[in-house]
C-alpha cells in the first residue's frame, strides 16, 4: 500500500513508572519476532487505552487524550509518573522520555518535561522530527458533531506529522492572540505596540494556514490510492476564509489583509472578549467523495470508516514525505464496522508497512493477525502474551522506577 519498504519506525521497548493503573511495567510490543503489529485485548477498565496513551505521550504534543498532568499520575503513587520508549528508525536507535516528577510538597506541582537520548530538547520539534504518530480513538468517532476545536486539533496533528515547526507556529500564533486580547482589555493601550502583535498573528496565521492546506492538498492525492476496499472514499477540505483568500493571493497581501482586519476589528473584539480572526477560525470537514455527503450526516459506521481511510492514507502521504511511515495506534477499530469492512480493515493493516498498535475488548477479531501480530491479554497493570500469535514475552511489572 506504501511505497516505503520496511517499516522506517519502531517502538521496541516501553517501560512505565506510575502511569495510570500500571506501577511499573516493561513491554517490547515486536515481542521475539520482530512483529510490526501487536492487538491488545482484554476487559473494559484493564489498561489498554492507557498503554496507547502512554506512547502517544512519547510524541510532541499532549497525548490522545488532553490529560492534565495529575490525572495521569497513578493514584497510588508519590504523584509523579514516568513514560519511557526506545525506538529505531532511519538513524538507528534512539530513546524519548518524558514524565513529571514527584511533588517534593503536596501544593507544588512540577512541570512535565521531555528527555530525547537522555538530555533536555531545545523544543517539543525536536521531538516531532524524530516520532511521527498517528491514532483513532472511540471519542474521535463524535469528531463531526461537535466544535470545530476538536476538528482543528486532529487535522494540526495531521500535519504536525508532516511539517515538524507546524506545532511551534500553532503556539506562537495562540500567543500573539492571547497578548493582543490583554492589550484589548488595557484601556490607552499603545497603538504601535497592538500593530507589532497583530502583525506576529498575521504571519503566524498565515504560515499555519498555509501548512494546513498544503497537507490537506497532498491528503485528498493520498485517499485517492489507499482507501481499504468497499471503505467510503473520503475528501478533507478546509474551512477557512484564510485558506480561501491564500488560494487566490500571495500570502504577503493576505498578511496584510489579515492586519487590516484585525485592525478594524478591534473595537468588536474588546466588548466580545474573543479574536475575530485568526487560524483559530478555521474548521475542518470530512466528505464521503462518492455521495458527496458531509461526514456529520453519515451513519456511525460510515463515519468511522471515513475516519480510518483519513488515518491510513495519512500514513502514506507521511511515508512518502518523510521516508517512514508513523506509528499507528487504533484504539478500538473494529467497532461499529460491519464484518465486511472489518475483514477489509484486516487485509489493509496486514499490507501496511508500519507500526500498528491496536486494542478490542475480544481475541477473535484479531486472530485473522495472528500470524503477523504479536497477542496480548491485557488486566492487572500487566500484559500477558496470547500464544495464539507471534511468539512474545509477558510484561507484567520488572521495571524499576524510572529517572527523569
Amino acid at each position: 500500500m506504501l511505497p516505503v519498504s520496511g517499516v522506517g519506525l519502531r517502538l521496541t521497548r516501553l517501560a512505565l513508572s506510575d502511569f495510570r493503573n500500571y506501577a511499573h511495567l516493561v513491554w517490547h510490543p515486536e515481542g521475539m519476532a520482530g512483529a510490526r503489529i501487536a492487538a491488545i485485548f482484554g476487559p473494559n477498565g484493564g489498561g489498554k487505552t492507557n498503554l496507547l496513551e502512554a506512547i502517544s505521550l512519547l510524541g510532541a504534543g499532549r497525548g490522545l487524550r488532553r490529560a492534565r498532568r495529575a490525572d495521569l499520575a497513578r493514584r497510588e503513587g508519590a504523584g509523579g509518573f514516568a513514560v519511557a520508549g526506545r525506538f529505531v528508525g532511519s538513524e538507528g536507535e534512539f530513546s524519548v522520555a518524558t514524565g513529571v516528577p514527584a511533588p517534593e510538597t503536596p501544593t507544588a506541582e512540577p512541570r512535565r518535561v521531555f528527555r530525547l537520548d537522555g538530555a533536555a530538547p531545545q523544543s517539543q520539534g525536536d521531538i516531532a522530527a524524530r516520532v511521527a504518530l498517528a491514532w483513532l480513538t472511540p471519542p474521535m468517532e463524535r469528531l463531526f458533531q461537535e466544535t470545530a476545536g476538536g476538528r482543528r486539533r486532529f487535522l494540526d496533528r495531521l500535519v504536525a506529522a508532516l511539517e515538524a515547526a507546524h506545532g511551534g507556529e500553532l503556539a506562537a500564533h495562540e500567543r500573539a492572540l492571547a497578548a493582543r486580547m490583554r492589550l484589548l482589555r488595557t484601556h490607552g493601550a499603545d497603538p504601535a505596540w497592538l500593530a507589532a502583535i497583530e502583525d506576529a498573528i498575521a504571519r503566524h496565521a498565515v504560515a499555519v494556514t498555509a501548512a494546513r492546506a498544503a497537507v490537506l492538498r497532498r491528503l485528498n492525492q493520498a485517499l485517492a490510492s489507499v482507501t481499504p476496499a468497499g471503505f467510503p472514499p473520503a475528501r478533507a477540505d478546509l474551512l477557512c476564509p484564510i485558506a480561501a483568500r491564500l488560494a487566490q493571493s500571495p500570502a504577503l497581501a493576505v498578511e496584510e489583509w489579515l492586519r487590516a482586519r484585525l485592525r478594524e476589528g478591534r473595537s468588536a473584539d474588546r466588548a466580545s472578549g474573543q479574536n475575530g480572526v485568526g487560524a483559530h477560525r478555521a474548521d475542518f470537514a470530512l466528505h464521503d467523495a462518492a455521495r458527496d455527503l458531509p461526514a456529520a450526516q453519515a451513519s456511525t459506521g460510515e463515519q468511522k470508516a471515513l475516519l480510518i481511510g483519513v488515518i491510513l492514507g495519512h500514513a502514506a502521504l507521511v511515508a512518502r514525505v518523510r521516508g517512514f511511515a508513523p506509528i499507528l495506534l487504533l484504539d478500538e477499530p473494529m467497532v461499529h464496522l460491519d464484518a465486511w469492512r472489518r475483514a477489509a480493515l484486516v487485509a489493509a493493516l496486514a499490507a501496511l508497512p508500519a507500526q500498528i498498535i491496536l486494542t478490542g475488548t475480544d481475541r477473535e477479531p484479531f486472530l485473522p493477525l495472528a500470524d503477523a501480530a504479536t497477542g496480548w491479554h491485557c488486566g492487572g497493570g500487566g500484559l500477558i502474551a496470547d500464544p495464539g500469535f507471534l511468539p512474545a514475552a509477558d510484561a507484567r511489572g520488572a521495571a524499576a522506577p524510572l529517572p527523569l
